[in-house]
């Protein structure tokens, strides 16, 4: 063997280890190291309780608004702008001056305008305080400064597949909203108390896979075929 083909054997490249948080020796008293990537939880797992749901921008809603601002701020100052210049006012402002003296507070017109300014008002706070976005549910973080959300049709695709794996399960529906996941079953064979229990097992590992950062509460119905 030539001095080249020792040096080479020499130097191989030991694997990369990492030490346990806790400092505790391993199997082979090497001071508990174990191989880089090899049982390491998820970056963010301990905060999923904190994650909050994804916030919509409200475009259309502020859009809206804005321009209907717009246009009233200007058609308002133009008014003024012609009024300063001794020109007549526009017929809008004086019939709308006229209305505002002449009718009482309870007429049906004063109701009817007042109650859609309040219905328009709530419908403004409500989309401000609200996230919006209801379909897509917030997924654990698998790394800091990173946020993933499931859609609800997606998640529900996916039990749906599981459940029809499961033997005895002939048609499946199911329902997935912020807090539940609904499942409708038709077995066609089976004892229905075996189905429901083997639905509960699948379908509760199913939703465990999915990831999400609030664990939904999973209902299961089975039942038999209508008869025809």
């Amino acid at each position: 063997m030539s001095d080249e083909d020792a040096e080479r054997s020499d130097t191989r490249r030991l694997p990369t280890l990492d030490k346990t948080p806790d400092g505790a020796e391993g199997p082979d008293g090497t001071g508990g190291a174990t191989p880089s990537g090899a049982g390491t939880p998820a970056a963010g797992t301990a905060d999923h309780d904190r994650v909050r749901r994804f916030r919509s921008a409200r475009r259309v809603p502020a859009a809206l608004v804005a321009l209907v601002l717009l246009a009233a701020a200007g058609l308002l100052l133009y008014d003024v702008a012609a009024v300063r210049a001794n020109r007549p006012a526009m017929t809008w402002r004086r019939w709308l001056a006229r209305e505002l003296g002449t009718r009482h507070l309870d007429n049906p017109w004063v109701l009817g305008a007042a109650a859609l300014a309040v219905v328009l008002g709530i419908w403004l706070v409500v989309s401000a305080v609200t996230p919006g976005l209801r379909q897509l549910l917030p997924m654990r973080p698998a790394a800091p400064d990173t946020r993933a959300g499931l859609d609800r049709a997606a998640a529900a695709l996916v039990l749906r597949d599981r459940a029809m794996e499961v033997a005895g399960v002939q048609s499946v529906r199911v329902a997935v909203s912020r807090r539940k996941a609904k499942t409708h079953a038709v077995s066609h064979f089976r004892e229905l108390d075996e189905v429901r229990a083997d639905l509960d097992t699948s379908l509760g590992e199913g939703l465990r896979q999915l990831g999400l950062a609030h664990e939904l509460r999973l209902t299961v119905d089975v039942r038999r075929p209508k008869k025809r």
